[in-house]
């Protein structure tokens, strides 16, 4: 068994950090080559001291200078996002685990689909924003797409391993996505103007970053996950069901035509499907406990409220509309939760910009990179000055 380089981008991230936690376990089968970060130059440069690989790519001239202080010549620092799409594609690079959050990490992405990489897909923007691009890219160049999404590996592990047929043929009726409710599920919907960035981040089972974890709040997480499986599994959005499970333990669920549903379970730990991805079809130890169902005792479930939840209905709308209609939701909401996050914007304005925006930028129907690129950086325009028109 030949040992695997790795390139890692968003190595500073929780998606990141687990990645380097599971690979730790398997110095055998693994080897970074590649670390990447925007900014975070502290832990970045923790992260080379301890893995040694032989680039390191940021954001900035300033902090590639900052980046090399305390390095060894075994790691060799590059910055601006040239570099970061050189790793993504260098032909010594097997795998790509793509973990940049935000429309931010599309280019990259691309750039290794466009290579022929494996790619452990964390960075879900990428699918939701150019899914018919990415999705060519990757058949044409023979690149390998994995789901690390906890919900988008559930449904790949619960579908047969030959999925190219496509749901039909598969005897699927339905895709079942579940969401925790975030940690605003039971609370009134009148506090919710009130909540404060703090409050939105603490997730009541995962650890993420902050701005996931917002849309985890908000359920624009689920709203984005059903615009990429919709891409990932050649679903119709009709065939995407959302149902509230607030423990975390079945993270998604296949219906099939003679009854059957099979889901996947484990406790809510991202290094399950990190290392579902990185070993595939192979199984390898993750470090997460196994899941004691004894100890759970019993598992709940409720129907999506969409008027708790209105982001869910706007991603339907944006993938019903087509187009860059997806891209336009997806920059209006990475500029509402910045907006939320700096204190500029009440929690339960959030999904009022998205909608405002959507409604004033024109969808494209022919969805080119030019296009795409074009409708995200209008609609980041729209929504700033949206959201100087709400205030607080």
């Amino acid at each position: 068994m030949s040992i695997q380089n790795l390139a890692i981008l968003g190595a500073t991230g929780a998606i990141g950090c687990n990645t380097l936690e599971v690979v730790a376990l398997h110095p055998d089968r693994y080897r970074i080559f590649a670390l990447t970060a925007h900014g975070n130059v502290a832990r970045l440069r923790e992260q080379c001291q301890r893995f040694q690989p032989h680039f390191a790519v940021v954001g900035s001239e300033a902090a590639a200078v900052e980046l090399r202080i305390g390095l060894t010549s075994a790691t060799e620092v590059l910055w601006g996002p040239e570099a970061l799409e050189a790793m993504a594609r260098h032909p010594d690079v097997d795998v790509v685990m793509a973990a940049i959050v935000g429309a931010a990490g599309l280019a990259s992405t691309l750039a290794a689909a466009l290579a022929g990489k494996r790619i452990l897909l964390a960075n879900k923007e990428a699918l939701v924003i150019a899914g018919a691009i990415l999705m060519d890219a990757i058949k044409t160049s023979g690149a390998v797409l994995l789901p690390v999404d906890s919900e988008h590996n559930a449904v790949f592990q619960s579908l047969p391993r030959e999925q190219s047929a496509g749901l039909h043929a598969l005897g699927v009726k339905k895709i079942t996505l579940t969401a925790s409710g975030g940690p605003f599920l039971n609370r009134p919907l009148s506090d919710l103007a009130l909540v404060t960035a703090d409050e939105a981040c603490k997730h009541p089972n995962w650890v993420m970053g902050r701005k996931i974890s917002v849309d985890s709040a908000t359920m624009m997480n689920k709203g984005l996950e059903l615009i990429e499986a919709c891409w990932l599994f050649n679903a119709a959005p009709a065939q995407i069901d959302i149902v509230i499970h607030p423990q975390s333990i079945i993270h998604s669920m296949v219906a099939y035509a003679d009854g059957s549903v099979i889901a996947q379970l484990g406790c809510p730990d991202m290094r399950t499907p990190i290392a579902h991805a990185l070993a595939y079809p192979e199984r390898i130890e993750s470090g997460v406990p196994a899941l004691d169902l004894a100890a759970v005792g019993s598992l709940h479930f409720k129907a999506l409220d969409s008027t708790r939840f209105p982001c869910v209905t706007l991603a339907r709308r944006a993938i019903s509309e087509g187009g860059t209609a997806p891209a336009i939701l997806n920059a209006a909401n990475e500029i509402a939760v910045a907006a939320f996050l700096g204190g500029e914007l009440r929690f339960d304005q959030i999904p009022r910009v998205i909608e405002a925006v959507m409604d004033a930028v024109f969808v494209e129907e022919g969805a080119t990179l030019a296009a795409v690129l074009a409708a995200d950086a209008h609609s980041r325009i729209i929504a700033r000055s949206v959201i100087e028109g709400v205030g607080r």
